[in-house]
């Protein structure tokens, strides 16, 4: 029995101002009702007027995920009755969205989108024991709502859906789409293919994409654990417990018709050709799948796995693709044949190491990529050792430092003199026996446990090339004495 699966996407889009009203975008604001008026406290007499840069994005997401655009769209009243809604009804859109039939491809697969639409957001309900009260700050916020078909046949699809259109919606810039601030809000419609029963189970409470994947897996169980009881299944709303790791009944399921939609009375429709749809769609740009293919193109040496982290922030291949152009510069036409694995394996491991200790993104990174360059350069180059190369990325981190400023410091000076070294690997030879017998009886891998006391002595300072030749040299000594 396979599972039909659709999704109903809520996104805050990332306008300056409300959908219908002048009151400042900032769901997020601490204290509570401050960016209220009357239009979206819904008092009477107050008539809404669109908000012409919401709409833009919409049509903007519309084209990137393949949809056909109306002449006229329009605006319609979503009627039910919440605390949250202070009408009595949303602003909304029904049968005339902004965009409809379009598609986005996962793995291969194209899942169907019926419609992407535009409406206002409710405000934030703020439960105690005793009370509950209500903050409107969110009340009218730009809400763009998208809804799939039932193509989607796996909670792995589905989570994968969701992972996909958040990058598009950040690469375009309409929505930072965060889900657990609620900025992007995902509804799962689940049903299995059985003959005979019409229904669907809609879940709520999903603001992860792991919480998306447990809940429709979860889903699935329960409902096909009902079918062999014997049981018919009902149409309904169920909340998923993320604790609980289940879902459970919240309501019946509302249809269409007990929604009572109506066109907007207060609203014109919106006529396409008064918007410079060329100039909105000039404005996309690379979209994540774009990228994918151009940068399994353009750089074979990549890894899927780092491909899929460099596409994960738009700009986090920039700064790869800027300190690649820059290192090959500095190069002056040296060998560069494994230049771009040295600059990947210390963006990707060391420096995304700080960040992730920092919090930081790549668009918050204070560090420029010709300055990385420069450091990726004078360790593939053999200059600096990784140990220094480490040390020296910590300062330059902060963005303040320079990296040949820190190279003329002593603390990161390599140390290449010969006769030094020699000094000191025989005192590593004399304090450590037995990886020396090891490796005079065939096991060369103690070599590098050697090389590696060498560095601690100098504290990474050691020409790690010249070490290993050192090493080597008094090891055969020792070999033909014995």
């Amino acid at each position: 029995m396979k599972p039909i699966i659709g999704l109903e996407i809520h996104v805050q889009l990332k306008t300056k101002r409300k959908m219908f009203c002048d009151c400042k975008n900032d769901p997020e604001e601490k204290l509570p009702n401050v960016n209220v008026c009357p239009i979206c406290l819904g008092h009477p007499g107050t008539l809404p007027s669109p908000n012409k840069k919401a709409i833009e994005m919409v049509l903007k997401v519309g084209k990137a995920l393949n949809c056909q655009f109306p002449e006229i769209s329009k605006f319609d009243r979503k009627n039910y009755f919440y605390p949250d809604l202070p009408k009595g009804y949303q602003i909304s859109q029904y049968d005339q969205p902004l965009c409809f039939n379009g598609f986005l491809e996962i793995e291969g697969r194209k899942i169907r989108i019926r419609r992407i639409h535009l409406e206002e957001d409710t405000g934030r309900s703020i439960h105690f024991k005793d009370k509950s009260l209500i903050d409107f700050n969110r009340a009218g916020v730009p809400l763009m709502e998208l809804v799939t078909e039932p193509d989607i046949r796996s909670a792995k699809e589905a989570k994968k859906f969701c992972q996909e259109l958040q990058l598009i919606l950040r690469y375009l810039g309409v929505s930072d789409a965060d889900m657990e601030k609620g900025e992007m809000r995902c509804e799962v419609n689940i049903s299995l293919d059985v003959p005979n029963q019409d229904y669907k189970v809609e879940i709520k409470n999903l603001n992860s994409f792991k919480a998306v994947e447990e809940a429709i897996e979860y889903e699935i169980k329960r409902q096909l654990k009902l079918l062999e009881e014997g049981k018919k299944l009902e149409s309904e709303t169920r909340v998923w417990d993320p604790e609980k790791k289940e879902t459970f009944p919240q309501r019946r399921k509302e249809k269409e018709a007990d929604y009572r939609y109506f066109p907007e009375p207060d609203l014109p429709p919106i006529a396409l050709k008064d918007f410079d749809l060329e100039k909105i769609f000039s404005e996309i740009g690379e979209l994540p799948s774009e990228k994918r293919k151009r940068l399994e193109e353009e750089y074979p040496e990549l890894k899927k796995e780092e491909i899929e982290v460099l596409v994960e922030e738009k700009e986090a291949t920039d700064f790869f693709e800027e300190t690649f152009s820059e290192a090959k510069a500095l190069l002056k036409g040296k060998d560069t044949s494994s230049l771009l694995r040295t600059i990947i394996n210390l963006m990707l491991t060391d420096l995304r190491g700080l960040m992730l200790e920092t919090k930081n993104s790549f668009k918050d990174l204070a560090l420029k990529p010709k300055e990385f360059a420069k450091l990726c350069v004078a360790f593939y180059e053999k200059k600096i050792t990784s140990p220094v190369a480490k040390k020296i990325l910590k300062e330059l981190y902060g963005g303040r430092a320079k990296f040949e400023e820190l190279l003329k410091k002593e603390e990161f000076e390599i140390i290449g003199d010969e006769a030094s070294l020699k000094k000191l690997a025989k005192e590593v030879i004399e304090e450590n026996p037995k990886p020396v017998a090891d490796y005079l009886s065939g096991k060369e891998n103690a070599l590098n446990f050697l090389v590696g006391k060498l560095m601690a002595k100098t504290k990474g300072k050691a020409d790690p090339e010249l070490s290993q030749k050192i090493f080597k040299a008094l090891l055969k000594e020792i070999s033909q004495k014995e």
